[in-house]
């Protein structure tokens, strides 16, 4: 396939960012950056379905290939790394319902294929993707610029093996795993 959409996603029950490419003959072209604001939700699972269902607009809407998406890294507290898992699983879980192909990527493998440091910073990372794919501006959030160098990311990783944490759904694991499948 000379031609493939990437959707990422830096997920968050704050703000989810979010990013779109196009690759067309080896090259990116960008299409779209932006973030849902869940701030003035309180209801952690009304946050949640907000998650699922912009995730599922933006996959009928640009129709990506493939998804990558931000692990949750463990920060200051487990109770935040919970939320973070969940805002993940809820983005994955619309992608595998339209059986669309996921990766997860950690943070520091995203800035070091962006910038070529783990430790960047969002700033530094925004001003790497600004560069390469000739943005006018930058948001003023920088969570759609890590969701979209999420999808940067796994474009420089495609092809490669062991690029990260893959599912396409059941189906898939069952063919690439028969020895773990019992037979009844």
């Amino acid at each position: 396939m000379s031609e493939k959409i990437i959707l990422g996603i830096d997920p968050g029950t704050t703000i989810m960012g979010f990013g779109l490419i196009k690759v067309k003959n080896k090259k990116m072209e960008f299409l779209q950056l932006n973030e849902l604001q869940l701030k003035k939700y309180d209801d952690h699972y009304v946050k949640l379905k907000l998650i699922f269902e912009r995730t599922i607009e933006l996959i009928d809407t640009f129709h990506p290939d493939e998804i990558a998406i931000e692990a949750p890294f463990f920060g200051k507290n487990v109770q935040s790394m919970l939320k973070l898992g969940r805002a993940q699983g809820v983005a994955m879980a619309a992608g595998l319902s339209r059986e669309i192909p996921i990766t997860e990527y950690l943070p520091k493998k995203i800035k070091m294929a962006i910038t070529g440091n783990g430790n960047a910073s969002k700033e530094q990372v925004a001003k790497m993707l600004q560069s390469m794919l000739k943005l006018k501006t930058l948001p003023k959030n920088l969570d759609s610029t890590d969701g979209l160098a999420a999808a940067v990311c796994h474009f420089y990783n495609s092809g490669q093996p062991n690029i990260g944490k893959s599912y396409t759904g059941w189906d898939a694991f069952i063919k690439q795993n028969p020895g773990k499948v019992k037979k009844q």
